[in-house]
């Protein structure tokens, strides 16, 4: 027996669910071959996974790499943690479809989450900097310049923010007919072109105008590919978020899945076991922390000042017109860390107090200040009111449910950002299983990849099967463990050594081969 590869001596957790098993693993181009014992067998190369676990590689259900995909730094940090493919396309909020002015719209409001995208994406052959992408751009389009430009897999949501721009710009109205039935055929299009489902951001701009019925609309073109949302409610209010949710996919028929679902549990839980004894196909992602990361303006402003009109909210925040408003958030400043702030890097890593007092001014004027300064692409990493014993309480309770699924929620830009894009897999391996024992290693392999690749519709991932592709992973259960903290959030993790995508080993001892096999991922 001849291979390509061969990866022998190890546990291998297969994605079904069943426990390691002692077998060698066998790859033959871009998919697997063998699965069992394979004495005498030969390969061009031969990985020993004696004392290691191999498992299918991870699906990053929500990740923000849609510009960072290309960074190497970041590609790094995926990979040492067995993460080998992206779902991008997250919060209603990328950068296709859409016109010239859409992809500027959607790269200046989340340019704190997404980051911009160059010209790299489009252009085949070596990654080297490019102009920013300034329109217009297909879902085709950028699906065709992941593929196989980078290691990692890329998925695609359809960003309904985006597609409500690129038909009706930053307009709260209602929809008329046809600029519904022109948004339906950007969702149609996108489908064809290989999206993997409909994203949705209904506490960000233009996403917050959307009704129930609108998002209805555009879920049904869906057939069984899902509706992912950031839910218009979390928290304690998790209860209206979830009803429209509920509301969406039973009159619409799509499948759900809610983003990042923290806590409180005792409030969530309930919520989740309603819709699925209502016949909702639900699941949901979650991270391993307990602070959020996303953009400053999201947090700190209030809901009349209209944030996807740029010049008008700016012209607000200079006018005086929210003086009335500064004084509410007094109890919100201590709990905001500055992530991004082009133009004022000093006061990255800063706590918004701590900031403003050493530039001399109360936080309110310096949170002002940051905002007008970097037209309003500021970031912060926001602690929760409950963090603490309660909160990680609510995650694990979370994390143990059978319809979660692992996200990171990674955010990579920012010279400070949330340490969860560098360390939440192997956070979910070195601490809720072997420290805290919420998983088995046989669970956590489900939850982290057959069950997400189920859940996009990636039908030949996440299960180490003859003829599915090749994405493994092998990894050393005594020392997997995250590195990236708060005080240092860009520390890659440890305890992953060597990594294959379709086949191609992309992390060897530890470091990148420079291989780009992956893949724009589009549902079987």
């Amino acid at each position: 027996m001849a291979f390509d590869v061969i990866i022998s001596g190890g546990q291998v957790l297969d994605g079904t669910g069943a426990p390691p098993y002692r077998a060698d693993l066998a790859i033959t181009g871009d998919r697997v071959a063998a699965v069992g014992r394979l004495d005498g067998a030969e390969a061009a190369t031969v990985i020993d996974a004696s004392g290691r676990f191999v498992a299918p590689g991870f699906v990053d259900c929500h990740a923000h790499g849609d510009a960072a995909v290309f960074d190497p730094a970041v590609q790094l940090a995926a990979l040492r943690q067995g993460v080998t493919t992206f779902v991008l396309g997250q919060d209603g909020l990328s950068f296709a479809p859409g016109s010239a002015a859409t992809v500027a719209y959607a790269s200046r409001y989340f340019a704190a989450v997404n980051g911009p995208l160059t010209g790299r994406p489009l252009i085949k052959g070596p990654l080297v900097e490019g102009p920013l992408v300034e329109g217009p751009l297909t879902v085709g389009e950028l699906l065709g310049g992941y593929d196989r430009a980078v290691p990692l897999n890329t998925a695609y949501l359809l960003p309904h923010g985006t597609i409500r721009y690129d038909v009706m710009g930053p307009s709260p109205a209602a929809p008329t007919r046809d600029e519904l039935a022109r948004m339906v055929g950007h969702v149609e299009r996108g489908l064809s072109e290989g999206a993997a489902g409909l994203s949705s951001g209904l506490e960000y701009l233009p996403g917050r105008y959307a009704s129930a019925a609108e998002l209805t609309a555009l879920c049904e073109p869906l057939g069984g590919r899902p509706y992912v949302t950031h839910m218009r409610a979390y928290g304690a209010q998790a209860g209206v978020g979830m009803a429209e949710v509920v509301e969406i996919a039973t009159r619409s028929g799509a499948a759900a899945h809610v983003s990042h679902l923290h806590g409180p549990a005792d409030v969530l839980l309930p919520l989740v076991e309603d819709a699925l004894a209502g016949d909702v196909d639900l699941t949901f992602d979650t991270y391993p922390y307990l602070r959020g990361n996303t953009i400053l303006a999201m947090v700190v402003l209030p809901p009349e000042v209209p944030g996807a009109d740029t010049g008008r909210a700016l012209e607000m925040l200079g006018s005086g017109e929210l003086d009335d408003w500064w004084p509410r958030l007094a109890e919100t400043w201590p709990r905001l860390t500055i992530s991004h702030a082009p133009g004022l890097a000093w006061a990255e890593g800063l706590g918004m107090v701590e900031a403003a007092e050493r530039a001399g001014v109360a936080p309110a004027e310096f949170c002002r200040r940051l905002l007008v300064e970097t037209r309003l692409e500021a970031g912060c990493v926001t602690a929760r009111p409950d963090e603490g014993p309660q909160g990680e309480d609510s995650v694990r309770r979370m994390l143990r449910h059978p319809s979660h699924t692992g996200g990171s929620d990674g955010i990579y830009v920012g010279g400070h950002p949330h340490p969860r894009g560098f360390g939440a897999f192997a956070r979910f391996l070195g601490r809720h299983v072997r420290e805290l024992g919420d998983w088995t290693w046989e669970q956590a392999t489900v939850h982290l990849a057959s069950h997400p690749a189920r859940r996009f519709g990636l039908a030949d991932r996440g299960l180490l099967r003859d003829g599915f592709a090749a994405d493994v992973v092998v990894f050393d259960p005594v020392t997997v463990a995250d590195r990236a903290t708060y005080a240092a959030p860009r520390l890659p993790a440890t305890g992953v050594e060597d990594v294959l995508v379709s086949g191609v080993r992309v992390l060897a001892a530890g470091e990148p081969t420079g291989a780009t096999p992956g893949r724009a991922l589009r549902p079987a």
